[in-house]
């Protein structure tokens, strides 16, 4: 008779844990696993996919006012928010359907229930049960920070509830300078919205290269959303009409709509850790060893609990390393380096290695080559917007230590940029690639002149 109910529990069915417990299910081992909202995750439910789909309608009033100088007549067009949001769902439950049915037909179990952790070997489940299982993976990834720390704050939406919104606003107040305030800001103001953006530093998009980050900012400028950096939210008064967002610097800001995205944390609450001795570290995630076992030697972390690379793909690869080592004895851990990233702001963000501020700190003297220029297509009827590609190399070794791409189809770009980077492509290596033609990409394997910065030039 077995000693426990099931070889393997995971808690959480978003990317991590899915992809753990049906390759671990696979092996023949008896695993469950549970979740309190819809199989899928944040991803699939309330992240990355209904944002693309939200940043592709968005794209389109800019697509119709492109087509006219290309010819077209594209004028009257409209767009209706319900129409979308009912389209978008159906497609989501798809998609939930088919992380279930893939978990099924690989011998899972799945329980739509809350898991807590009793003990290192016992989950309970709410209004379940309790069971017990030799080894147990948490994945239930992170939720949006929300302050409650200035009057008026329970007036404020998060990322969760715009994707579910009656109806579109005519203004909107988005305060946070990450990645999903700057998608959002791009997607509300494609579909007609007011929309201003408040950061609290001095510019958005934090870990990115600088070049990047204003880039990115001017590009929005012209695109009509206001960014405003520097202030914060000091309170958030409710009125007839909406809402006036009080700031730091002074100002006050009316919506109708107040957004924050100003981050997201672990997502641990009524996880039971304590009781299983799982520790945490300071920023409150499961705390991980390469192999991402806890400190009980029964007990795994994966994706966003755990707070290394908060990336739907780390979150697979690392559940897909755990179910490799434990259950198919193939010692596995994930290399979090050179892991590329997307933004789908509007112009998108293709980036990966290191920033010239970090490679400047951690290898010291660089040779740099960046590039500013309108594509074929928007020089052709005349619009304004710029694309940005930019390597750093280290100097004595040539080797390319980040690519950054802001521009069209900038996240498509940097997929098979990565492939080079993560192989420790050379310079030389990399301007031996002959350029495909016409294309955005092609500029890359052109940069034969160094950048030296404006402040150098001038002294030199």
């Amino acid at each position: 008779m077995a000693k426990y109910d099931y070889d393997l529990f995971v808690i959480g069915a978003g990317s991590g844990g899915v992809r753990a417990a049906r390759l671990a299910a696979m092996s023949g081992a008896r695993v469950a696993i549970a979740e309190e909202h819809r199989v899928g995750g944040t991803c699939v439910i309330r992240g990355c996919v209904p944002k693309k789909f939200m940043v592709y309608a968005s794209e389109f009033g800019h697509n119709a006012e492109v087509a006219e100088g290309y010819g077209w007549s594209a004028s009257g067009a409209t767009f209706d928010w319900k129409k979308f949001l009912e389209a978008k769902d159906r497609e989501i439950a798809r998609l939930s359907g088919i992380y279930v049915t893939n978990l099924s037909n690989a011998g899972a179990e799945v329980v739509h229930a809350k898991a807590r952790l009793k003990d290192a070997h016992t989950v309970e489940l709410e209004g379940k049960g309790t069971y017990s299982a030799e080894k147990i993976l948490i994945a239930t990834g992170g939720r949006p920070w929300k302050p409650a720390d200035f009057e008026g704050a329970e007036h404020i939406i998060t990322s969760e509830e715009a994707f579910h919104l009656p109806e579109l606003p005519k203004r909107i107040m988005i305060a946070g300078g990450g990645y999903i305030a700057v998608e959002f800001a791009g997607i509300f103001n494609g579909l007609g919205v007011d929309t201003t953006l408040v950061y609290r530093g001095a510019n958005i998009l934090r870990g990115f290269d600088d070049n990047v980050r204003a880039h990115v900012t001017e590009e929005m400028k012209k695109r009509g959303i206001k960014v405003v950096l520097g202030c914060q939210h000091e309170r958030i008064e409710k009125t007839a009409s909406g809402y006036v967002s009080h700031m730091s610097s002074g100002s006050a800001i009316e919506s109708d709509l107040v957004m924050f995205a100003t981050g997201r944390k672990p997502y641990t609450d009524g996880l039971g850790l304590e009781k299983a001795g799982v520790k945490r570290n300071e920023a409150g995630a499961v705390a991980v060893d390469k192999f991402s076992k806890t400190n009980v030697d029964n007990i795994w972390a994966v994706g966003d609990v755990t707070d290394r690379i908060n990336l739907t793909p780390v979150a697979i690869r690392e559940g897909a390393a755990f179910a490799q080592t434990e259950f198919y004895g193939n010692p596995t851990s994930f290399d979090h380096d050179m892991v590329a990233s997307a933004v789908f702001s509007q112009p998108p963000v293709g980036s990966v290695g290191l920033s010239e501020a970090d490679a400047r700190h951690q290898h010291g003297k660089l040779d740099i080559y960046l590039s500013k220029f309108r594509t074929m297509k928007s020089t052709f009827y005349g619009g304004e917007e710029r694309c940005m590609i930019k390597l750093v190399v280290e100097a004595e070794s040539q080797k390319i230590l980040g690519c950054h791409v802001v521009g069209p189809d900038a996240p498509e770009i940097i997929q098979m940029a990565a492939i080079a980077l993560k192989m420790g492509v050379t310079k030389a290596q990399w301007d031996s690639t002959c350029a495909v033609h016409p294309t955005l990409a092609e500029e890359l394997v052109t940069m034969r002149e160094k950048h030296l910065p404006q402040e150098l030039g001038a002294a030199a």
